[in-house]
């Protein structure tokens, strides 16, 4: 993506698009990184010249570097083998103490639980994290920008430093990790262009992307997943949010993501995969979503955090399958089940954004839905209705937004607050509000 930014001016486009997905392999799930970084390059190069460049990707997955490569392909997160590591992290440090001391909610696939199955790690030289991967093999510097840090569950939630005990625990020695930084900082440069630290995490982009003009706003950053909260000044750690599974993720400018990741439109995307679709996934599910907004026939409302759903596979039999073990009946039809799962997102983003205001004492009087579920209007219509808020959606770049704006801060293209950078994507995006009809459908 390309950005333009100014006191009066915000705008992006998009210079290049790549697929990406897990690649399966005997020993497991893969990135395919060297891949990655080659489309990012070529993307580097349509964009042609810029001012400067950032980086964000997903969370917890990293990279393991000796003499200037990678040791072997990056593994993915939706691999199954992070079971034994929780069960070996957990035989030392229990999940009471492990919140206390990171904040973090449990996810298997946490950065913490995939080194304590990892197998070479003491080959390494270096341990970056996927964005910090992809800045050190643009620039040559080694860094662990805060926030992407911040979700690994070795991060101290207080200091928002590394926590040496657990660091010892999974058995990684602080040498292996590079300084941490905090987003606006120039790591250095790639062919003469600054390379920036942005919230190198995507939901941390995102959050600045929010246009957050009130303090009553919570958030939904809807792609594969849904990261539901609220921005806080300080961490929460309390008994009642490790139980409820929320999380304290680094923001940008020190403040904190007070979250928890509830399923998002990985449901929907593995279900059109399931299907085969002969038609592009966008306009197959576009016409799939129509006619779901006019399925006036109840359907049933399903858990989508049962962990069923996490690993790549055929989504409509385990919805099957949840339906019958809990005595609901199965969808019948395309059109159907696709209601069901708009529908049971709506369920699941309500819950968290009930809970985010209840265990962060924040009054919630608006919800913005970012990413890519801003677009899906049926989500967003059905948000309202069970929360009885107005939902306002857009805008759907909003992790590139937030990667630029801080870019541009950084060069002085900008300054403020967040809030004054917020201010300027309520002037010059696109936003939709959906108010509440008063029926739960």
């Amino acid at each position: 993506m390309r950005g333009r930014v100014g006191p009066d001016t915000l705008a992006i486009e998009t210079v290049a698009r790549f697929p990406n997905g897990p690649v399966p392999r005997e020993d497991g799930l893969h990135w395919d990184f060297p891949a990655l970084l080659e489309h990012s390059l070529a993307g580097l190069r349509a964009a042609g010249p810029v001012s400067s460049i950032g980086v964000d990707s997903w969370a917890v997955d990293y990279g393991l570097v000796r003499g200037g490569e990678l040791l072997d392909l990056p593994w993915c997160y939706r691999d199954g083998r992070t079971a034994a590591g929780v069960e070996a992290v957990h035989g030392r440090a229990g999940p009471d103490e492990l919140y206390r001391r990171t904040g973090l909610q449990f996810l298997a696939f946490n950065t913490i639980y995939q080194l304590a199955a990892e197998r070479r790690l003491a080959e390494a030289e270096r341990l970056l994290l996927v964005p910090d991967l992809v800045s050190w093999s643009l620039t040559g510097r080694a860094v662990c920008e805060r926030t992407n840090a911040s979700t690994t569950g070795l991060l101290d939630v207080h200091t928002r430093d590394w926590d040496p005990e657990l660091l010892a625990l999974v058995g990684l020695d602080p040498a292996q990790l590079g300084e941490l930084v905090d987003p606006g900082t120039v790591v250095g440069d790639h062919d003469g262009t600054p390379v920036v630290a942005v919230g190198s995490h995507d939901t941390a982009s995102a959050v600045v992307g929010v246009p957050m003009t009130e303090p009553d706003a919570a958030y939904v950053s809807c792609g594969t997943w849904g990261l539901v909260g609220v921005e806080l000044d300080a961490p929460v750690v309390t008994g009642a949010g490790r139980a409820a599974n929320f999380t304290n993720e680094g923001g940008v400018d020190g403040r904190t993501r007070f979250l928890t990741n509830v399923m998002g439109t990985w449901l929907l995307s593995e279900t059109l995969r399931a299907w085969g679709s002969a038609t592009p996934e966008q306009q197959s599910l576009a016409a799939l979503l129509e006619q779901a907004a006019a399925h006036d026939t109840p359907v049933p409302i399903f858990d989508v955090q049962d962990p069923r759903f996490v690993p790549p596979g055929d989504m409509p039999v385990r919805i099957a399958d949840w339906c019958r073990e809990h005595d609901q009946p199965v969808p019948e039809g395309r059109v159907a089940l696709v209601r069901s799962i708009v529908a049971s997102l709506a369920e699941g983003f309500a819950t968290a954004v009930g809970r985010a205001a209840q265990l962060s004492g924040r009054d919630v009087g608006r919800v913005h839905v970012v990413g890519g579920g801003a677009q899906n209007t049926l989500l967003c219509r059905l948000l309202a209705d069970r929360l009885g808020l107005p939902v306002l959606a857009g805008p759907v770049e909003a992790t590139a937004l937030g990667n630029v704006l801080v870019q541009g801060r950084a060069l002085g293209a900008l300054s403020g607050s967040l809030e004054d950078l917020r201010a300027l994507v309520a002037r010059t995006q696109r936003i939709v509000r959906h108010e509440p009809t008063g029926v739960v459908r």
